[in-house]
């Protein structure tokens, strides 16, 4: 169990949030959030926007990752009418969270972002439930697997390189009123925690309708 507090939402356990300070949920509201610099999965110029603020060690994120993202990567984004651009937010009770969202940038400067943002939750789902233990050594091991240039990967994770990269993701997120992950904006209206699919559909849907 995640050593911090969660928040819960009635969806139960899966649509939770790694929670900074136990703080409800946000309420849904259009929020002026930017994609930053951030790698676009999907058509730059889709008519939907969907900006996560994530953790990679935070459970919940992997949930959203598994259960959710993928559908909407399916249905929306492989058919061009959405883009979705993942920030970093990473908790401080997550040890790893930090390393593994600079592994990432280190990973796009070889073209490979989406790549390790996959390995880094699938070899977590692998380990098993809850938040997963993993070390500094395993995420290189994981970014030598998906083929990547492992002496310029390490150089530039080793660096802390992208440190500074990372914490600008985490203030917009906090500006933007993200106190937890997942925390998802679909064309700035926010929805907290792994909510199922169906909450990501019904959302999307109305955005796609407006002119």
């Amino acid at each position: 169990m995640i050593s911090g507090s969660v928040l819960y939402s009635n969806f139960g356990l899966k649509s939770g949030t790694a929670n900074i300070n136990g703080a409800g949920q946000v309420p849904q509201e259009v929020r002026d959030v930017s994609v930053d610099d951030d790698v676009v999965m999907g058509n730059k110029n889709a008519k939907v926007t969907i900006i996560e603020f994530s953790d990679y060690q935070c459970p919940f994120c992997r949930t959203f990752w598994k259960d959710t993202l993928s559908q909407i990567k399916k249905e929306y984004i492989d058919t061009g009418k959405v883009k979705f651009v993942y920030r970093d937010y990473p908790l401080s009770f997550h040890p790893m969270a930090q390393s593994s969202a600079q592994a990432a940038e280190c990973a796009e400067e070889q073209g490979r972002y989406w790549e390790i943002h996959d390995k880094i939750f699938g070899e977590q789902e692998k380990k098993g439930q809850g938040t997963v233990s993993y070390t500094l050594d395993e995420l290189k091991r994981w970014a030598s697997e998906i083929g990547l240039d492992v002496s310029k990967f390490n150089q530039c994770l080793d660096s802390g390189k992208y440190k500074a990269e990372v914490e600008k993701d985490f203030a917009d997120g906090t500006a933007a009123g993200v106190s937890g992950t997942p925390s998802t904006f679909i064309n700035g209206r926010l929805v907290v925690g792994a909510q199922p699919f169906s909450a990501f559909k019904a959302i999307i849907e109305e955005e796609l309708k407006k002119k």
